[in-house]
């Protein structure tokens, strides 16, 4: 009894700290993939479902809440699964393409999405990256899923049953099954997609069975005919059946293909080939567990080991595979651009306007194999659809701003990458930045004002124009760096040196900060700092004013010095968070997300912004960088339901907080420089793919100690606000001395500032 009370004395005393992690084993058992999850439309904590898949496999799949076609596939708040669902969905905005669903049912026989819905509890559903596990309360049967790249095995363990069915639901907008009885077979296809105009569009499928069918039969627009094993109609489903007994396990292998029924069947032979549903999870896991291992964290509480390696996970997906290899072990597509079967890579479901900011930098520090392959792939877009996709899903979507293939193309080629035609792609780059494209959100509207006047104008009729403006100067940027080294024409380089410099077009010093300006060269009136939209994307003036990654003391300079320009900064934090909506005639989802965040005018839930905190190294007060990145991690991020503070938009948000627990961050893609802020854990090891290690140690990291009082690389001081990306891929072994009251005296100078183009022309 007397260690009880000493046991409960010591808990009372020091059970409210934290209990740090040493080391990880199982790494992807650390993932919650049900991070971001409750989310809706009018608010989101990350828009996310779980996927279930490989990393950057062509296929995920999910639990189904939703109705068909609706972009929220899962809400962690429902009670309803319609089915297991293949899906390529990037985000709800940008819905699916090539879904179909599988869903068991037993008793009378229920085909229609409302009528074969099933209760299910959390209490009784497993959700890893490699294997979903749901009890369907309604039919008595536990569904379970396990996947590979362009497959997956399915078991379904049933009642006693006279009547047990699998119900496949090739979806609306045209479809196709066919039941194959004497092979325990079903294939089919669907044509659904949500965004662009695609060519010879179809997702084959092929569903290979281990039990013999009693039952078969086919659905069209709510009406079943038993014994029909072929339908083609707007809206075809599937339907088989057997007598099962108690707790007995059936199980289907499951493969699709854009290309064609041979190539699914191929896919599946190739993938599950012999395995039983064990050997393919046992596969998956142990793929994500590579991937995760590249980065070991230590010296973290349970809650951010379990929100790192959550976050992890979700930059792994995006852009997933839309190549396949055929017969002849080559690697062919489908082209989203062209409809044709071509040779070469290709890849789908990103927008760079999210992604160029951290996600595609974290791939070329940590994975840059992967992304020479989305290199290729772009090379290949390019050739078939005569201009980058800005957004592909799978092919062109028009939605949001920029020119920001830019800065991937540029960033992966100064970052190391080679062994693809960079050629090709910079002559992709010219063309995208010279051309209006095919729509909106391609090559570049407002071209001609842009590159005549050096900015696309408030007044005629085009959308979002600051925004563009600042976006276009800083891809102009982008292109000048990779111009620079692939040693292009003087002219040529200089051109976009100065096009770089766009940005300033639109800076108006009555106020501080960007303005949209008119034709006439005046600036628009009236002009309302908070007002979302209208001149700028998805945000206002105060977040959009920092969108200058390529020359933070260029802006320093427009805003009167450093002094200026920190108390500008510190204003986006001590500002209420007010707002305009009138341009969108509502509240939209990211102006609610800042709203209640209790952090200003600061919105961490959408891009635009996400950089800005890391400006603070560029004029002397490196400490309220680090005082602030560790606030948005200890507050915006969690690994629950909740955990997101906005769309994860397809790895980005997920990636500003990887790099920023680690303590750097890649301000400006397309330099070899990471900006500094402070690491959150005791210890971090990247291991790269040559097998080189970058070592960051905090030993006195604690939710106190935040700040950066000194740091060491290889035993050697160093007062800089940024690494080089080329001394990390040696090898480096970083020391950070943790403080709980910040240095005012380290990073001070301006020999410490990171990279701005006005000090490195």
């Amino acid at each position: 009894m007397k260690s009880f009370f000493t046991f409960l004395l010591l808990f009372l005393c020091f059970g409210a700290s934290a209990q740090f992690v040493d080391k990880i084993e199982d790494h992807v058992e650390w993932v919650n993939p049900l991070m971001g999850t409750d989310s809706k439309p009018s608010m989101s904590n990350g828009n996310t479902y779980p996927a279930v898949g490989v990393p950057w496999g062509m296929n995920l799949w999910t639990p189904q809440t939703g109705k068909m076609g609706d972009g929220w596939t899962y809400q962690y708040t429902a009670d309803k699964i319609r089915g297991l669902r293949q899906t390529h969905q990037p985000s709800p905005w940008m819905n699916d393409y090539g879904q179909f669903a599988i869903m068991p049912v037993t008793g009378e026989l229920k085909f229609t999405e409302d009528d074969r819905a099933s209760w299910f509890s959390h209490k009784a559903e497993i959700s890893k990256p490699y294997y979903y596990s749901v009890y369907l309360a309604d039919h008595n049967v536990t569904a379970e899923l396990t996947p590979t790249e362009r497959a997956a095995q399915f078991k379904f363990t049933f009642p006693e049953e006279d009547h047990s069915y699998v119900v496949i639901d090739a979806f609306d907008r045209g479809s196709y099954v066919k039941v194959i009885p004497e092979e325990n077979k079903v294939i089919g296809y669907t044509t659904r997609y949500s965004r662009g105009k695609l060519t010879n569009f179809k997702n084959y499928f092929v569903i290979q069975f281990d039990k013999a069918f009693d039952f078969t039969g086919t659905a069209d627009t709510g009406i079943y005919k038993e014994g029909r094993l072929e339908l083609e109609s707007e809206h075809a489903i599937a339907v088989i059946g057997f007598k099962t007994k108690t707790n007995e396990e059936v199980n289907a292998k499951v493969a699709s293909s854009f290309i064609s029924f041979d190539q699914a069947e191929l896919n599946l032979k190739r993938e599950l080939g012999s395995d039983d549903f064990a050997t393919t999870k046992a596969k998956a896991k142990e793929l994500w567990n590579d991937r995760l291992s590249k980065i070991d964290v230590e010296g973290g509480t349970i809650d951010q080991i379990r929100t790192f390696y959550s976050s992890m996970y979700r930059t792994l997906f995006f852009p997933n595979k839309l190549y396949e290899i055929n017969e002849n072990d080559e690697i062919v597509h489908w082209s989203p651009y062209n409809g044709e079967i071509l040779p070469g890579y290709m890849f789908a479901g990103t927008g760079f306007w999210d992604t160029f900011r951290a996600l595609y930098p974290f791939l070329n520090l940590v994975y840059p194999s992967i992304n020479k392959e989305m290199q290729e792939g772009l090379i290949n877009a390019y050739k078939e659809g005569g201009f980058l996709p800005e957004w592909s899903s799978p092919g062109f979507a028009n939605i949001m701003i920029g020119n920001n293939s830019a800065s991937v193309v540029a960033d992966a080629y100064i970052k190391g990458l080679r062994g693809y035609d960079i050629e090709k792609l910079y002559e992709a780059l010219l063309h995208g930045a010279n051309n209006e494209g095919p729509m909106d959100a391609v090559g570049r509207r407002g071209a001609p004002y842009y590159n005549e006047l050096g900015y696309v104008p408030y007044d005629v009729g085009i959308n979002e124009n600051a925004a563009r403006t600042l976006e276009y100067a800083y891809d102009d940027f982008a292109i000048y760096q990779l111009a620079k080294a692939l040693k292009r024409p003087k002219k040529e380089i200089e051109l976009y040196a100065k096009r770089s410099q766009n940005f300033r077009n639109l800076f108006d010093p009555s106020t501080g900060l960007m303005r949209g300006k008119n034709e006439d060269g005046k600036f628009q009136e009236p002009f309302n700092p908070f007002k979302w939209g209208d001149a700028f994307t998805e945000g206002n003036s105060w977040h959009y004013t920092w969108s200058v990654f390529h020359d933070v003391e260029g802006l320093i300079g427009l805003m009167g010095g450093k002094e200026e320009f920190v108390k500008k900064l510190d204003s986006v934090f001590t500002l209420p968070p007010v707002f305009d909506e009138s341009y969108y005639g509502s509240v939209i989802h990211e102006i609610r997300e800042m709203q209640v965040a209790n952090m200003g005018q600061y919105a961490h839930g959408n891009q635009p912004i996400q950089h800005m905190i890391y400006l603070y190294n560029y004029a002397g007060t490196p400490w309220k960088a680090q005082y602030w990145v560790r606030e948005v991690l200890d507050r915006m991020y969690r690994a629950t339901p909740d955990g997101y503070c906005g769309d994860e938009d397809n790895g980005q948000t997920s990636a500003w907080y990887v790099f920023s627990a680690l303590g750097f961050y890649p301000v400006t893609p397309a330099t070899d420089q990471y900006v500094i802020g402070a690491p959150l854990f005791k210890k971090a090891t990247i291991t790269l793919e040559d097998g080189k290690k970058i070592v960051l140690k905090a030993e006195e990291n604690s939710d106190a100690n935040k700040f950066v009082d000194a740091i060491q690389i290889n035993g050697k001081s160093y007062d800089k606000n940024w690494f080089n990306h080329f001394d990390l891929i040696k090898g480096v072994d970083i020391d950070f001395t943790m403080t709980s009251e910040p240095n005012k005296s380290r990073g001070t100078s301006q020999s410490s500032f990171p990279y701005s183009y006005s000090n490195n022309k």
